[in-house]
């Protein structure tokens, strides 16, 4: 676990281009505005401002006019902690959560400076990442009530994102989950208004994205990684998810985002690293704006 600066995220001082993130973080704005680019949607940051930030996705704050708090661990530092994995990815904190988490995130950062890589001061770390986890996760004013179908939603997006690179099929996921596709589409469609085949492809499509706009790897070795034996099917299914070619959409990473793309309702949620991934595609926030959660 660590605590750092904004600025040593990114890959080059001026952030060209997104960066893969590879452990998981907390970024808790403390000065100045501006926007941070979450998996190629644009999230307004202010004090106050809290992201929650997964392993896999991509990460961008071009020109950041506003400075920040990160703390960082790998998922084994959490093992045995019952914390919810989901905490909203985006929200603004105000009156006294505000204080709370401001304050516990100050004394993680203090801890981690002050103390030696001992047992006793993992621990500690631990319990503290815990607390402020579960902080963010209590039952508040801002969450909508859970749907009826939410449940097997989840189960879906965590098999789908176990899965995905070997298959695409609904079919597979409902024999696996010992359950109908009609079963799945329902609950996709009542939680998303997206099939079940959508959500699926659409987690696809953002994972080629994050690969085009973060790496070098060969587009054609970025398609056969995710299931793609001929490149030029995987030119055809990121061109309908997308809207543009694989190669356009590597050529303009270096470009920032157009279009503010505010933070997206909790109906949306699914799984940590899933996404509706439609760049420039403007969604509302919900209850005034307050939290998100993950696709």
């Amino acid at each position: 676990m660590a605590t750092f600066a904004l600025a040593d995220l990114a890959g080059d001082r001026g952030w060209r281009r997104p960066v893969l993130v590879e452990r998981e973080l907390l970024i808790l704005t403390t000065r100045g505005h501006g926007d941070a680019e979450l998996d190629f949607h644009l999230l307004p940051c202010r004090p106050g401002t809290l992201l929650r930030v997964h392993a896999g996705q991509v990460l961008r704050c071009a020109g950041p006019q506003f400075d920040a708090t990160v703390v960082g661990w790998d998922a084994q530092a959490l093992s045995g902690f019952d914390v919810d994995p989901d905490a909203p990815t985006w929200r603004q904190l105000a009156g006294e959560d505000e204080d709370a988490v401001i304050s516990e995130v100050s004394q993680l950062a203090v801890d981690c400076q002050r103390h030696g890589d001992s047992s006793a001061a993992r621990a500690l770390l631990r319990h503290q990442l815990a607390v402020l986890l579960l902080r963010l996760t209590l039952p508040g004013a801002d969450r909508s009530p859970p749907r009826p179908e939410a449940e097997t939603f989840q189960r879906f997006c965590r098999a789908v994102e176990h899965d995905y690179h070997h298959t695409r099929r609904v079919e597979d996921y409902a024999a696996s989950l010992g359950c109908s596709v009609r079963t799945l589409t329902r609950a996709c469609l009542a939680v998303t208004g997206r099939s079940a085949k959508q959500v699926i492809d659409e987690r696809v499509a953002l994972q080629a994205g994050r690969l085009l706009a973060a790496t070098d790897e060969p587009i054609a070795r970025i398609g056969r990684d995710l299931g793609f034996s001929e490149p030029t099917n995987f030119g055809r299914f990121f061109t309908r998810e997308v809207g543009v070619s694989p190669g356009a959409f590597r050529a303009a990473r270096e470009q920032p985002a157009v279009r503010v793309v505010r933070p997206r309702p909790p109906v949306e949620a699914a799984s940590a690293n899933g996404g509706r991934f439609r760049p420039g595609d403007p969604g509302e926030p919900a209850n005034g704006g307050h939290a998100i959660r993950p696709w």
